[in-house]
């Protein structure tokens, strides 16, 4: 949330200059309020823990939050019952002629496939293109990352040799005050859990997009377009604690030598505990991301502009 001070107060310049939002009295008198409405589009096949990770994060501010959880209906989940996404979930045909100020497209285990090869491509197309008129700000998260930036932008993604998973170092990577990463050190971490990335070359070739965090392991980690209305996360900030672990060993059943998860085990060990060191990172950049659309979303949803990704 911003903090109001007195108009001409020299501290205001500083704190401009450090990223920090500010305003007035007279703009805080004018302000009209209402809950942000965000939309999420959940492809994980752990339906339930996912929407704990999301709305743990999302909760974390003092602004109200209208969440509302998206489902595919091209294709039906097979790890949760249809009584919970009938109870919980929409579906894109009930909800597109809506607005939103937010949308969130989490990760997919479908990885392994061509874009065009997955069950529910058109309607993540169709979904993605919707977003361009009726959100204002997304934030794509691992696959959905990709996914965005291959149809957005035709960045194609690449693949690994080995999965990479663990908890990895990243490093801010731009100099000026960019909103989603205010508070956060030039060094943190965030958990990541995939066999693909992005395609340097092209999205360097990009000038919408800049890549605001990178890491040596991981490649670009965090991606922007320049106005911040789509953000996208190669890595997993919501993970719990216990994800790494749990993919681990849902791994061990069928690989006698999966991957361990890099600098997430104490002294690396499976045997230990786990070390949680991103979760404060994790917060930040979700409240960042929300008090980002309280801030440049209009009052009134119909008064949104298009984006052009052209």
């Amino acid at each position: 949330m911003p903090i109001i001070l007195p108009k001409d107060l020299p501290a205001i310049e500083t704190l401009k200059e450090e990223g920090i939002f500010a305003m007035t009295p007279e703009r805080a008198n004018i302000q009209a309020i209402r809950p942000l409405k965000i939309i999420l589009l959940n492809l994980m096949p752990t339906k339930i823990e996912t929407e704990a990770q999301f709305t743990r994060l999302l909760s974390n501010t003092p602004l109200q939050v209208h969440l509302t959880f998206l489902n595919t209906e091209s294709y039906k989940s097979k790890n949760i019952s249809q009584a919970h996404l009938s109870d919980f979930y929409t579906v894109f045909n009930d909800i597109k002629h809506e607005k939103f100020d937010g949308l969130i497209v989490t990760g997919a285990p479908v990885e392994h496939l061509k874009f065009e090869e997955v069950d529910y491509w058109k309607e993540i197309q169709e979904i993605l293109k919707w977003s361009k008129t009726n959100v204002y700000a997304t934030m794509h998260i691992c696959w959905g990352a990709q996914a965005a930036l291959y149809h957005h932008y035709g960045i194609e993604k690449i693949s690994y040799d080995r999965k990479l998973t663990g908890v990895f170092k990243q490093r801010i990577q731009v100099k000026r005050p960019v909103d989603l990463l205010r508070g956060l050190d030039d060094v943190f971490t965030l958990p990541h859990s995939r066999y693909t990335g992005v395609n340097l070359p092209q999205l360097t070739h990009c000038q919408t997009l800049e890549v605001l965090v990178d890491g040596e392991c991981t490649g670009p980690s965090i991606i922007q377009r320049r106005d911040g209305r789509q953000t996208f996360m190669m890595g997993h900030a919501e993970y719990d604690r216990d994800t790494l672990k749990n993919e681990y060993l849902r791994d061990l059943k069928t690989n006698d030598q999966p991957e361990l998860p890099v600098d997430y085990f104490k002294d690396n060990d499976p045997q230990q505990e786990v070390v949680a060191q991103w979760t404060s990172s994790a917060h930040l950049l979700f409240s960042n991301w929300i008090n980002h659309v309280y801030q440049e979303t209009s009052y009134d949803l119909e008064e949104l502009q298009p984006l052009n990704t052209k």
